[in-house]
């Protein structure tokens, strides 16, 4: 309650009952506003468990064909080649296409260039006859545009080109994941070795689930089995 209130209330001229609902109505602000912050910070606190949880749960995942290293490496090898013979297949057709069409082009603009010739000596022969002077003009607007053709289909053959030389790239890809593989199998081949023994696994004897001292008391040892334990490897 603030001092103005106070005197308010002294001389009278405020209701009690009118500062008693604003007093509640400030409470419920108050109350209102803590929980929103409350509610606001249960999920951070959440978040962040799940978080810590799915942290220290990660195990390995199992040795399956959808989680075989080498295995999806030797997929990802055998793809991309495939998809990169198909793709350097329709480069091909089309750079075949484009040297097609720059022929073709050459030869329209020989015929023009042979018909510009042509018009522009009956023009200077017959100065009268407007159809030759038009036609000579149709035929140079027309030689403009078929050199204007052949340029882009030559830029389009040499773009095409650019394509297939970085192309190149996804072989020396492959060539490096080869050689990751290769490493690994080298690895693994060592690490059979180095853990390799001279008693095949069918062969040995079975180990303890549970010990003395375990944290799980079930199915301990007893003093009986280690001793028969200690027996069979005298035998062998």
């Amino acid at each position: 309650m603030t001092q103005e209130e106070l005197d308010a209330m002294m001389s009278g001229d405020l209701d009690l009952g009118d500062l008693e609902d604003e007093i509640a109505q400030e409470d419920d602000i108050q109350e209102t506003t803590q929980e929103s912050e409350e509610v606001s910070e249960e999920p951070l606190e959440s978040e962040e468990e799940e978080y810590k949880a799915a942290a220290t749960n990660m195990y390995p995942p199992p040795a399956n064909d959808d989680h075989k290293v080498v295995h999806q490496l030797d997929d990802v090898t055998k793809e991309s080649e495939e998809k990169a013979t198909e793709i350097f297949d329709i480069i091909e057709g089309i750079s075949n296409d484009v040297m097609d069409s720059e022929s073709k082009a050459q030869e329209i603009m020989d015929v023009l260039s042979s018909n510009n010739e042509l018009f522009t000596t009956l023009s200077q022969k017959f100065p009268g006859v407007e159809v030759f002077k038009s036609q000579l003009e149709i035929n140079k607007h027309a030689l403009v545009s078929a050199n204007e053709l052949l340029e882009t289909l030559q830029n389009s053959g040499d773009s095409i080109m650019n394509v297939m030389d970085i192309m190149q790239y996804q072989d020396i890809h492959r060539q490096k994941i080869e050689r990751v593989i290769n490493v690994m199998r080298a690895l693994s081949g060592y690490m059979n070795a180095l853990f390799e023994g001279r008693v095949d696994d069918d062969k040995r004897v079975s180990s303890a689930t549970h010990l003395p001292g375990d944290e799980s008391t079930e199915d301990v040892v007893s003093s009986d089995d280690i001793e028969a334990l200690l027996a069979s490897f005298g035998q062998n």
